[in-house]
């Protein structure tokens, strides 16, 4: 039977696709930590080290835009996850991810992440597929939305 981390994991589209031993190993380089309503996790332009797994609560994804304030991106909630873009390269954020309610997360450092793919190799292969098929899938929405945006005359 997998474990609760194990089960948690699974449900984050990122790992949804891994086998019971993959995700253990995953398991075992995360860490929970709990964050207070009006938080932020991280800021636009922080080093990007962390990705996160929402467990409890939600997590407003957002961007301050002058003159206007802050624009929500996204509001996610439980299973999803946030932060991802740190595991694939060096860039700084490109949002503030700020406590939208109290909310209870896994954390898995990019060192870390980057270390257990280097020592399980079969790990870093299906890990990379299942980044593939995400950023696929993200690109796919993407472009139907700048799609929508251009018939509409809104772009």
């Amino acid at each position: 039977m997998p474990s609760e981390r194990v089960q948690q994991l699974r449900q984050v589209e990122l790992f949804a696709g891994l086998k019971d031993e993959a995700l253990e190993l995953v398991a075992k380089v995360a860490s929970e930590e709990t964050h207070q309503l009006g938080t932020k996790i991280f800021e636009h332009g922080a080093p990007g080290d962390k990705l996160y797994v929402i467990l409890e609560g939600r997590v407003r994804i957002s961007r301050e835009v002058p003159g206007m304030g802050e624009e929500a991106l996204a509001i996610l909630g439980p299973g999803q996850m946030f932060g991802e873009m740190a595991l694939l390269d060096e860039s700084p954020r490109s949002a503030d991810a700020r406590v939208h309610n109290t909310c209870r997360v896994l954390a898995i450092s990019k060192d870390a992440f980057d270390d257990l793919l280097f020592l399980h190799k079969d790990l870093a292969y299906e890990v990379l597929w299942s980044i593939v098929r995400m950023l696929v899938s993200r690109l796919r929405e993407t472009t139907n939305k700048l799609t929508f945006l251009s018939i509409s005359g809104k772009f």
